[in-house]
């Protein structure tokens, strides 16, 4: 008999729809799962307990009405989706991870909030983010560091790391991301699940005034195509419009024969890609020809890349960000130094960053041509340690780390192309390996409907961690391997329902 967070998050959504379910019901198994198993995994910055269970109720009065009046239902409508602590929530705790913003509590609710709020999903919490988003780890002052599940010593990447980490774990059936540089797809190969970062435009990233330069997208984080599918189509659209069903149709589409280039040498100086992480490329080159693709070497052009372009850009955005005044002293040294750096970038070099992306793009138009997919891997190495990615006396050092570790995923942001991670692979000793697919813009439902082929050949959903099953000894902390202490100083904490607005 499966339990409540075995089932997929569209399954749950049809539960509900068909009053089999309750939203209720929903949210406090997920609460419960939340309160026993997260001291082992820092998914959650704050679980918004009141909130969830106040949406809940109204959510079950609606079902019921519609159901009565024979209204279908979105196919997400009562199901719990947190929503990274990147993303504004009004009335609800919003750190950015961030210190310097450890009570601040907005007025109003980010698009990404408010297009999940319409199509009816249930606000569980906030999920753990390093600070501005700036990190390829999830490790910050105002939680503790976010935790691959399948070996909690281990990151679950970043920056959307919290959200990897909850779905991974079934602290949430599915999670929103965003993702600037690979903020999505690097937690979840991470994490072992499939992540979904959508052309550049296709959900709104409003009303946010800090990202000129549109590398920044949301993006779902889930166990299977379909669930992404059906959250990237409650966020596709401006605010107020009716869900859709756009990408959950296309992940029930068979592509037809595809030009798939495999790239396994990135054009990041000094990145050396993991013999497991170009292991699961190949593996995937071998099953996309068995399910009658075309694949063949392929290289990056020298033109693609991003060195020259991205850092100045980089730093004028996290420059450009508002933060109170006075409270420098409470970023993170990364930050610090990255917002240093924006500072020197003048008006004309940040023109001519900008510039350079259009360049970079064009540079790929050979590739273009010759294939509609490239397959690499997601990241260069396997999931790090605790810590490893973090430098605290060298912040240059700790950018270059992250970077070296992710020398695939930041060209995408760079060019808007859709791109995915997709669970294929796993090590010896148990470590999930994600593998990339990316598509040319605007391809989108294309690169769903080939994930959901792959998903259908190897399929991966059945996988789980250890802790996984609520009867496991080890979600009590039997037998689990306790993950070191946070090696950061965490402030006092607070309760989840203190500041907690109605929604």
């Amino acid at each position: 008999m499966p339990e409540t967070h075995d089932l997929t998050a569209l399954e749950q959504g049809a539960l509900v729809a068909a009053g089999d379910l309750s939203p209720v019901e929903l949210v406090e198994h997920y609460l419960k799962r939340i309160d026993r198993i997260d001291r082992h995994l820092g998914a959650y910055v704050t679980v918004a307990a009141g909130t969830a269970l106040a949406q809940a109720r109204r959510r079950e009065g609606q079902a019921l009405a519609a159901r009565r009046s024979a209204t279908p239902l979105p196919p997400l409508f009562g199901v719990p989706v947190p929503v990274k602590d990147s993303v504004r929530t009004a009335g609800i705790r919003t750190t950015f991870g961030s210190a310097a913003f450890a009570d601040h509590v907005p007025a109003e609710d980010d698009d990404a909030a408010a297009l999940l709020a319409a199509a009816g999903t249930v606000l569980l919490g906030k999920t753990n983010t390093p600070e501005f988003e700036l990190s390829g780890h999830t490790e910050n002052r105002v939680a503790p560091p976010a935790r691959t599940p399948w070996h909690p010593e281990r990151s679950a990447g970043g920056s959307s790391g919290g959200s990897a980490a909850a779905v991974a774990a079934g602290l949430a059936p599915l999670a929103h991301g965003s993702d600037s540089a690979g903020s999505v797809r690097g937690p979840a190969s991470a994490c072992g699940l499939y992540g979904f970062k959508p052309s550049r435009g296709l959900v709104s990233a409003g009303p946010r005034p800090w990202d000129v330069s549109g590398l920044t997208t949301a993006g779902a984080l889930s166990r299977t195509v379909r669930d992404a599918a059906a959250l990237l189509d409650a966020m596709a659209g401006p605010p107020g419009s009716p869900p859709g069903g756009t990408f959950l149709a296309a992940a029930g589409q068979r592509p037809g024969r595809l030009r798939v280039g495999l790239v396994t040498r990135s054009t990041v100086p000094g990145a050396e890609v993991h013999p497991e992480c170009r292991a699961a490329a190949e593996e995937a080159a071998e099953l996309l020809t068995r399910l009658g693709h075309h694949v063949e070497p392929a290289e990056l052009p020298a033109g693609a890349s991003i060195a020259r372009v991205f850092p100045p850009v980089w730093g004028v955005l996290a420059a450009s960000r508002p933060v109170p005044e006075g409270s420098d002293d409470l970023l993170m040294p990364l930050t610090r130094h990255v917002r240093r750096q924006g500072r020197e970038v003048s008006g004309v070099g940040f023109a001519e960053a900008l510039q350079g992306f259009h360049a970079v793009d064009r540079a790929m138009d050979p590739l273009r041509e010759r294939f509609d997919l490239l397959l690499t891997p997601t990241l260069a190495q396997p999931p790090q340690p605790v810590g490893a990615l973090r430098e605290e006396d060298d912040p240059g050092a700790e950018a270059l780390r992250t970077v070296r570790n992710s020398p695939f995923t930041a060209l995408y942001n760079v060019t808007g192309r859709p791109a995915a991670s997709l669970p294929l692979h796993w090590t010896a000793d148990g470590l999930p390996v994600g593998v990339m697919l990316a598509a040319d813009r605007g391809a989108d439902a294309l690169l769903l409907a080939v994930s959901a082929q792959l998903e259908e050949a190897a399929p991966w959903n059945t996988r789980r961690p250890p802790l996984w099953s609520s009867a496991h000894p080890e979600t009590d902390g039997g037998d689990l391997r306790q993950p070191p202490p946070a090696p950061l100083p965490l402030p006092p904490a607070r309760s989840s329902g203190q500041r907690v607005a109605r929604r």
